[in-house]
């Protein structure tokens, strides 16, 4: 069973809900308090697996990953929670250098999680783990656009696409990590030119989610798009008459192919440093890392899962990639140091 809290604008509030739903508690009941970023329907599910599977109850609260950070931090060692689940690298990051996070020992998570994937251990354990990845890639309109003039990151930001990128903010975690990632790449000089080529050649100001580049490509309002996978895997796994019309008219690029890799972000979690319930956080953790949970990731959300051997049988990622591709391999946790110098970039060329 998942006691759910919905979020609220007070943090105390909030809080003081949790805690009474976990004080409420019989003795003998076992629980884990959630902190999620993920609002994804299909995740109920995951959730009431891992109780029927182990007997831990979930308690969840909602709030995405900047609110999470600011409630565990104004909560202090009162905080409820055991686990924090967030969907951006950076973000976890963020929260880790913050000491927000507890490090832990778990062969189990060691083993199944790639290194690229997970914070740098320490001589007490890691802090966070990521369980699912989305890459960043590319949507072009079929009709107007060749898929080799946009084949690359940096060919977005060449003058032959002038007048054709769309995207959302520039100051969106999705986009900061990406050029975060570039500029490990390219170093600081080069991105810097990169992100300045990127604006000279927007269709229009910045604005929107990515499932509205996407569609933007589709009306011709666009001709080239970032987007994060899992909204056009969404897009073409919908039964809608206008999601099919969209899905015709947009090709995607996975970038990079032949040089680093396309950049990829994920979804990962934490024990909370203040947590109560340490032994069921790690237990939940671990469940994570499960190929059950990790076909969830897959199926139920268009994510990769983030242990290799778990094999995608998901029709739209299969579709856009034919089975594989070839992404980045940097740590995740570089995108989290560069933000800072990137948004500082983004001001000087008046990315949006």
């Amino acid at each position: 069973m998942i006691k759910r809290v919905p979020i609220f604008t007070g943090l105390a509030f909030a809080a003081a809900a949790l805690l009474g739903v976990a004080n409420s508690a019989s003795a003998q009941e076992q629980v884990v308090n959630l902190y999620s970023a993920r609002h994804y329907q299909t995740d109920e599910a995951l959730y009431s697996n891992f109780t029927k599977a182990t007997g831990i109850k979930v308690n969840r609260v909602d709030a995405d990953d900047a609110g999470i950070l600011a409630r565990l931090k104004a909560e202090g060692a009162a905080s409820p929670a055991d686990v924090i689940l967030l969907v951006d690298a950076a973000r976890l990051w963020k929260g880790d250098v913050e000491g927000l996070f507890k490090p832990i020992k778990s062969p189990t998570l060691e083993a199944a999680i790639p290194f690229n994937l997970r914070a740098k251990a320490s001589p007490e354990g890691t802090t966070w783990f990521g369980f699912s990845t989305r890459a960043r890639v590319v949507v072009y309109d079929k009709l107007k656009v060749k898929k080799a003039d946009v084949d690359t990151y940096e060919e977005l930001a060449d003058p032959k696409n002038k007048g054709l990128l769309c995207t959302r903010s520039g100051a969106h975690p999705y986009n900061l990590s990406l050029f975060s990632a570039v500029t490990e790449h390219l170093g600081e000089a080069k991105a810097e030119q990169w992100l300045a080529g990127l604006v000279a050649n927007m269709a229009r100001d910045p604005k929107g989610g990515d499932s509205d580049q996407i569609k933007a490509v589709a009306s011709g309002e666009c001709g080239v798009a970032l987007t994060n996978s899992y909204y056009l895997a969404r897009i073409m796994r919908s039964n809608a008459p206008e999601d099919k019309l969209v899905a015709e008219r947009v090709g995607v690029v996975f970038p990079n192919q032949q040089t680093w890799g396309t950049h990829v972000n994920i979804a990962g979690a934490a024990v909370a440093k203040n947590a109560k319930n340490t032994a069921n956080a790690v237990k939940f953790m671990e469940y994570l890392a499960t190929p059950e949970a990790q076909n969830y990731f897959a199926n139920g959300n268009n994510e990769w899962p983030a242990v290799s051997s778990v094999k995608v049988s998901n029709p739209a990622l299969q579709a856009m990639t034919g089975g594989s591709f070839k992404s980045e391999t940097i740590p995740v946790s570089v995108v989290g140091m560069n933000q800072v110098k990137v948004q500082q970039m983004l001001d000087r060329v008046g990315y949006k």
